[in-house]
């Protein structure tokens, strides 16, 4: 039997499909100023389903993707309001996120290194306080990885690190360089993991993930592909579009399957609903693993 960490799943596309209103480049953000308790609620049937973590809906806030939106001195606020829903939840643990400077996805638009730093503290400032651990998300360099934890490291508060793969070969960044040479960078991190990235990417990335002699895991998406329009400037979801065969049944399978490799915190990214994280939570306990 095994103590296994069980992540939520991807609030940004449940709340979309929830609140029915056209993505913007906002994302999330924008919904909880257009629809109050909507992110809490989420974030209850996630744990309802079997989540030990609530991971704040703040991934998106960063003054670039503010800027032009009318809603630059809203950024304190807006993490505020992520922090509160989350603690709402119920979950035993709340994990504060930070997503990628710029857009997800693209190394080539992440600031210099101090100014990246620069960024990324003040986000960790906010979170820190408020939350059990912060969880740097989706970064896809080497470059973003350095930044992301040197910010984060300062806050004195355990630090997860999640990297998005290439969706055909898990040992590659989406920069195209080595994951290994990016782990190598991690030493402060207190565990590694791989994100929003295809599911069949996940194995050999766990194989490279392994060495690093630290706690490991994954949560993927459900996305068919990232398309040439979501690598644009300011993208919206409707960009992606979900998987056809994307069930919580095939969910869980990929993710036993990450389990049998040694992963002990396992979730899921875009797409990945309550039902699929109640249908893994079922098949962990099914297979005499503790979720934790």
């Amino acid at each position: 039997m095994t103590k296994i960490t069980l992540l939520d799943g991807g609030m940004g596309q449940e709340l979309v499909h929830r609140a029915g209103d056209r993505p913007t480049p906002l994302w999330s953000t924008q919904i909880m100023i257009d629809h109050p308790g909507l992110v809490e609620e989420v974030h209850r049937d996630f744990c309802a389903a079997g989540a030990t973590i609530a991971t704040t809906n703040s991934y998106a806030i960063h003054r670039d993707r503010l800027e032009g939106t009318g809603l630059e001195d809203k950024f304190a606020d807006l993490h505020g309001k992520a922090v509160q829903e989350a603690k709402q939840s119920g979950a035993k643990r709340i994990a504060g996120s930070i997503g990628p400077l710029g857009a997800s996805y693209r190394a080539d638009v992440v600031p210099p290194h101090d100014e990246a730093v620069r960024k990324y503290d003040e986000v960790v400032s906010l979170l820190a306080p408020h939350v059990d651990f912060i969880i740097c998300e989706t970064v896809v360099s080497i470059a973003s990885a350095k930044a992301n934890l040197e910010a984060a490291l300062q806050s004195g508060k355990p630090v997860w690190i999640a990297f998005s793969v290439n969706d055909s070969d898990g040992t590659l960044l989406r920069s195209g360089e080595p994951l290994a040479d990016a782990i190598a960078e991690c030493d402060g991190a207190e565990a590694i993991l791989v994100n929003c990235s295809a599911p069949e990417a996940i194995p050999a990335a766990l194989e490279v993930l392994a060495a690093s002699g630290k706690p490991y895991g994954a949560y993927a998406n459900g996305f068919e592909m990232i398309t040439e329009g979501f690598l644009s400037d300011k993208p919206t979801v409707d960009a992606l579009s979900k998987r056809r065969d994307f069930t919580p049944e095939l969910y869980a399978d990929h993710a036993m399957t990450w389990v049998e490799q040694g992963a002990t915190i396992i979730g899921g990214c875009c797409e990945v609903s309550p039902k699929h994280i109640s249908e893994v939570a079922s098949r962990l306990r099914a297979a005499g693993h503790e979720i934790v």
